[in-house]
């Protein structure tokens, strides 16, 4: 896929789950989400007593701001779904109309608990690779659909960075997916991250996902902390 820049595009408590292996335990802790955007997985999660605050730059606009750019959007995403569909594995989203209606309904599902909750502190206006939290006050990070994916945008050392601090502020960080959306090959920032945290004392490993809608994505990446 060609995107001009990193778009917002919303999945769910249930994609999360299984993008990044998540157990019940893990639900238990107290988690931090990283470029969720208008991801639904913060509002259910929260709806059902997890613990969980979500950061991205999205969150500086309102949400009638946030609807109007889901709007702009939307139809480039879906024309480059199309263009590129043996990309993508078929099997749980059946075909492209309904991958618009699975991530429209997830978007609209944000957007009604962003409205309500703006200003309830789980949703901050913050970026990597600065972010505005102490050193492990969270248990678990996840960074979906952004390190990595958008290679071509994000820097080397933007990512290096990115997963340092990502580091000082979880105990255990997970990142997926690990492929870039420009060949729907392994980013190469991957490898040159991976041995820059090992040299930092960064255990870091390469874990199986039961989860797989681009094509070859099936790995995520877990860092923790020594």
């Amino acid at each position: 896929m060609e995107l001009s820049e990193v778009v917002p595009w919303g999945r769910t408590l249930s994609e999360y789950k299984e993008m990044f292996s998540l157990m019940s335990r893990d639900l238990d802790k107290k988690i931090l989400g990283c470029g969720d955007g208008p991801a639904s997985f913060n509002a259910e999660l929260t709806a059902k007593g997890g613990n969980v605050i979500s950061i991205d730059p999205i969150y500086q606009f309102s949400p009638s701001q946030i609807q109007t750019r889901i709007e702009d959007v939307y139809p480039q995403i879906m024309e480059q779904v199309s263009k590129n569909h043996a990309d993508f594995i078929w099997e749980n989203i059946k075909c492209v109309e309904e991958l618009g209606k699975v991530r429209m309904e997830a978007m609209n599902t944000f957007l009604r608990d962003y409205e309500d909750n703006r200003k309830s502190g789980r949703y901050i206006n913050a970026s990597l690779p600065t972010l505005p939290f102490n050193d492990k006050e969270f248990d678990l990070a996840l960074c979906s659909h952004y390190l990595f994916l958008y290679s071509k945008h994000v820097s080397l050392r933007e990512h290096i960075e990115s997963m340092k601090e990502l580091c000082r502020v979880a105990r255990e960080v997970r990142v997926y997916p690990l492929l870039s959306i420009s060949n729907n090959e392994e980013s190469p920032h991957l490898n040159p991250v991976i041995e820059e945290l090992e040299r930092e004392g960064v255990n870091t490993s390469l874990l199986p996902v039961n989860y797989e809608f681009q094509k070859g994505a099936t790995k995520m990446l877990v860092a923790k902390s020594v």
